[in-house]
């Protein structure tokens, strides 16, 4: 039985990089014309959602959406989630249809088509370097004066340690949406980790339970009020995952 699992599981792994693959080949033309210009992003961002959704339900995912509050088309906004899964990008970019920029990690850039445009359309950020770190803010400042919204997974990573639930979160969202006075979005994403983990042997095709949660205000906000906003988003993403697992 164990050996069937690991087959099973080693073909699942690979069917998700064909799935990847194969709406990037056939949208290529496109996708490239659109990362043209910065202006054209809207454009791009629909195919990344057509992209998603086909990888979602290629995988045998069902999205299950909760929403408590609407997000009003053509509005910016700091969205922000908890982070077990590569399936992370593609559901934030399913159930979400204003047009955001991922603030992602470089590494990503590496995979092979994928990591072409991921480039040329995320803000990459360095963690190890202070650097890039601030040029984060500056990329971020210029995407939101467009009129676009950000998406970042506040706890910079997923969790070496499989026992934690939800890590401690970085201030860089939080800071953002402080400083361009936008509301941050607070979403939780309850079966990633257990249908599609980072671990190779594992996976399986079933349901991903959405939240979006009420949106918390920043207007008239100082940047000391980070940590106590950082602090409030973290609970509420903590509370919900663990309802979900009780």
């Amino acid at each position: 039985m164990r050996a069937l699992k690991i087959v099973f599981w080693t073909l699942y792994r690979v069917w998700f990089y064909v799935l990847m693959a194969i709406p990037i080949l056939v949208m290529f033309p496109f996708l490239f014309i659109s990362i043209l210009k910065e202006k054209w992003y809207p454009y791009f961002f629909v195919m990344a959602r057509i992209w998603a959704k086909v990888i979602l339900f290629g995988m045998g995912f069902r999205v299950k959406l909760e929403t408590e509050e609407a997000i009003i088309e053509g509005k910016s906004y700091m969205f922000v989630a908890n982070h077990t899964s590569m399936t992370d990008i593609m559901l934030m970019l399913s159930v979400v249809k204003n047009p955001f920029v991922f603030v992602g990690k470089k590494e990503l850039a590496k995979i092979p088509l994928f990591g072409f445009f991921y480039k040329r359309t995320c803000i990459l950020v360095d963690r190890s370097s202070s650097k890039s770190r601030m040029a984060v803010f500056e990329r971020a400042q210029k995407r939101l004066y467009q009129g676009l919204s950000i998406c970042i997974f506040p706890e910079g990573g997923v969790p070496d340690d499989e026992s934690i639930v939800l890590d401690e979160f970085k201030d860089g969202a939080f800071r953002l949406a402080i400083d361009h006075h936008i509301p941050i979005v607070p979403l939780t994403f309850a079966d990633n980790k257990k249908h599609f983990s980072y671990t190779f042997f594992s996976g399986s095709p079933g349901l991903m339970r959405v939240k979006i949660h009420h949106f918390i205000d920043t207007k008239n906000q100082s940047a000391d009020y980070k940590k106590a906003i950082k602090g409030q988003v973290h609970n509420v993403i903590l509370k919900q995952l663990q309802d979900y697992n009780s």
